[in-house]
């Protein structure tokens, strides 16, 4: 594409799976950076996470699109030395394995930066490199328990939930490649490498840094609604989010339901009082907006600017009309899956399209002439099995 990304031209080797490592890399893809997919014969444990189709799920499409993809075994001292080939060849390596199994594979940060000291290394993990729980084993849902998330999403009878998304995982991605584009400036800046160890433990502990203050000032409680009325009201065909944070908008509530008593009744005057009130509140108007249908009350919150929203889910998010507008979701051809609209990047300016996730192996051949490998050694490793090269995909899964 003619754009000039800001991150055209660099290199990154992927050797991590699931979610942190492979999205931290992928944002940055789309940003301009060449990312190997360095995966396992087995491939990427996060191709069989949720449904799968032919080889893919979503969580390998979304955290993997637009990659190269190579099916490279590690064990054997051939795959080794490789790997370590490659890595030497990378502006980045981001990895997250176990403490201790990327320098087993001969690809650590101090064994790669005594050779390159420019490069920039991110290591991911549960918990950290050391400490007591640095061999933890860690995942989403242990996180999110371990953190306090569950905790800061009670439900109405205090019972912990999970949220509903695998939130650890991306936000760690998120702070990993924030993290890693501080490194790319310092490296242009001084020259200079550096190795950025995060953790999910530290990145869900800082997701939640509003939360844990919360929680002090009010002296341990689990901290919920900051205003009322606040919550998600059933219509007579579907719902809506309506919320009110200080006396200006909760008048403009006011006359928008059409109860101009709420503006003058002393139990309503600060947002103190009205939590206080809060059950009261929330049962008028759940009485109220149950007699028609939400879009009679959108129209009329709108008239009022009123803070609300319907509760949709996404195949009505990608019927919203601002979503058409912004160009938010993007048409690719997955082989073997078929055609997804997928949102990229927000920011279009500063993206690539987003282009179809690689099989395991897709590219190795491709991959390993780009690094400087003659064709006899390429066939000596696809003999081995070091190396595995996917066939080509055929005409019916593409259309899949």
């Amino acid at each position: 594409m003619s754009l000039q990304l800001p991150f055209s031209g660099l290199r990154i080797l992927d050797i991590s799976q699931g979610i942190a490592g492979p999205y931290c890399t992928q944002i940055l893809w789309q940003q301009g950076a060449s990312v190997i997919k360095v995966e396992p014969p087995e491939g990427d444990w996060g191709r069989n996470v949720g449904v799968v189709r032919n080889g893919h799920s979503a969580l390998s499409v979304s955290y993997n699109a637009g990659k190269q993809g190579l099916c490279l075994d590690a064990r054997p001292e051939a795959g080794k030395q490789l790997l370590r080939r490659l890595a030497l060849q990378a502006d980045v390596v981001v990895q997250n394995f176990r403490p201790g199994v990327a320098e087993r594979l001969g690809v650590g940060y101090a064994a790669l930066a005594d050779l390159k000291p420019d490069l920039v290394y991110v290591s991911i993990s549960g918990y950290g490199s050391d400490g007591p729980y640095a061999q933890a084993p860690g995942s989403d849902s242990v996180m999110q328990a371990d953190t306090g998330l569950m905790f800061a999403n009670q439900d109405a009878s205090q019972t912990p939930r999970r949220i509903g998304m695998l939130l650890a995982d991306i936000s760690t991605a998120l702070y990993a490649a924030q993290q890693l584009a501080a490194a790319l400036y310092q490296r242009l800046a001084r020259g200079r490498g550096t190795h950025i160890e995060i953790s999910l433990f530290e990145a869900c502990a800082a997701l939640q840094i509003n939360d844990i203050a919360a929680f002090t000032l009010a002296n341990g409680r689990p901290s919920g609604a900051v205003s009322a009325p606040n919550g998600v009201f059933s219509t007579a065909n579907g719902q809506l989010s309506v919320i009110a944070l200080n006396n200006d908008q909760f008048a403009r509530l006011c006359r928008a339901l059409d109860r101009p008593d709420w503006l003058t009744d002393e139990r309503f005057q600060s947002n103190e009082k009205r939590m206080a009130q809060r059950d009261f509140l929330h049962a008028e108007m759940a009485s109220q907006l149950a007699t028609a249908d939400s879009e009679i009350w959108e129209a009329r919150l709108r008239e009022h600017d009123v803070l609300h929203a319907p509760v949709r889910d996404y195949a009505s998010v990608a019927a919203h009309p601002q979503t058409e507008h912004l160009g938010m979701l993007q048409s690719i051809d997955q082989p073997g899956v078929g055609a997804l609209r997928l949102p990229g990047l927000p920011g279009a300016s500063g993206r690539r399209p987003m282009q179809a996730a690689p099989g395991i192996g897709q590219h190795s051949t491709e991959v390993l002439a780009a690094a400087g490998l003659d064709v006899a050694e390429i066939a000596a490793l696809l003999d081995s099995g070091v190396v595995r090269q996917a066939a080509a995909a055929s005409t019916s899964e593409v259309q899949a």
